[in-house]
């Protein structure tokens, strides 16, 4: 459930007490063909993260810098943006995945493209027949 939605964004509510499964609920529900993964550790632009340091969706988040926060987050906004943003402002190391048929692909070498244009590519893959 979002707190808020509209036509080019949308606002997902922090807390310390929130899960990250329920964050990457939040966002697969405005962009279906894309999900968060959130690491113990940063990645570099371009570059993927090490699966050994994916943190689990149980797992609340108590890495916020802050108590309680809001992250606008526009389907205009390219990965690499909102990827450091949730790192500079809340602390959080996240990577963004990509639908591709059933698998889930890093968009490392694709983290120049906006969030929309992420999953209209991830839309247009998941609907071809592997």
């Amino acid at each position: 459930m979002y707190s808020n939605k509209n036509l080019t964004g949308m606002v997902i509510h922090l807390s310390n007490n929130k899960t990250i499964g329920e964050i990457q609920e939040e966002f697969s529900e405005y962009f279906p063909f894309l999900k968060l993964g959130f690491f113990t550790k940063t990645h570099k632009p371009y570059e993927g993260s090490s699966k050994n340091g994916m943190l689990h969706p149980d797992s609340e988040i108590h890495l916020l810098k802050v108590e309680k926060a809001k992250v606008k987050i526009s389907e205009d906004m390219t990965v690499s943006e909102l990827e450091q943003m949730f790192k500079t402002k809340f602390g959080l190391n996240v990577q963004v995945f990509r639908k591709s048929g059933k698998s889930w692909l890093e968009t490392t070498f694709t983290d120049n493209w906006t969030l929309k244009k992420q999953n209209e590519e991830g839309r247009e893959l998941s609907d071809l027949s592997f």
